[in-house]
């Protein structure tokens, strides 16, 4: 199995933008939000689940989710958020772990947005955070998801802080400065993860 670094940080830190770099450099990606998207494919278990909470309504034409529907469902009751949580957490966890021993590169980078919530971290051999000031994540946040700065900062409260996420990283890229300059970081970082996984590989051939 590859070496697993996990990738972090807070809604609205530049996550997709420090994979995608990862991605350039023929990095193996696993990401939890498009295994969460697959879940909720017509037919699949927990499409069929949803349906039967919540009725037909919730489907948009061709028996698609209808996500925004379901998102303003879970915003607003903390109840519906759990069981939601309940059913696609192991879910996405299992995947996770499937594509991991599928894997046969060095390392691969596996984005989880809610790593330390959902208690995933025990899974990575090593943490990578993305870090960003609050007044940015508000500002990205209302801008790409277009929502109000309330439902950001509902999201935001739902998160660890940013002092807590910071104390269990063991890598951080600042993302509060200019795009330019990560790309350098991120390949910094990628010359150290093919060591570490090196080292990773030897011990357990002993």
């Amino acid at each position: 199995m590859s070496y697993i670094v996990a990738l972090t940080g807070g809604v609205g830190s530049g996550k997709s933008t420090v994979s995608d770099i990862f991605a350039s450099l023929n990095v193996s990606l696993i990401d939890t939000d498009i295994i969460a998207r697959q879940l909720v494919e017509p037919g699949c278990l927990a499409w069929n689940e949803i349906i039967k909470r919540y009725g037909h309504h919730i489907l948009l034409d061709g028996d698609t989710l209808n996500r925004a529907a379901l998102r303003q469902k879970i915003f607003n009751d903390q109840k519906e958020k759990e069981w939601l949580n309940r059913l696609l957490h192991p879910l996405i966890e299992k995947e996770s772990l499937h594509q991991m021993h599928q894997s046969s590169q060095p390392y691969l980078i596996w984005i989880v947005p809610l790593l330390f919530e959902n208690h995933l971290h025990h899974r990575a051999n090593r943490i990578l955070v993305v870090d960003v000031s609050a007044k940015t994540q508000l500002l990205r946040t209302m801008k790409r998801d277009n929502v109000t700065q309330e439902e950001v900062k509902k999201i935001l409260a739902s998160q660890l802080s940013q002092k807590q996420r910071l104390a269990l990283a063991d890598d951080v890229i600042s993302n509060n400065g200019a795009i330019e300059k990560l790309p350098a970081v991120v390949r910094s970082l990628h010359h150290q993860y093919l060591k570490l996984a090196a080292c990773f590989s030897s011990e357990d051939l002993h």
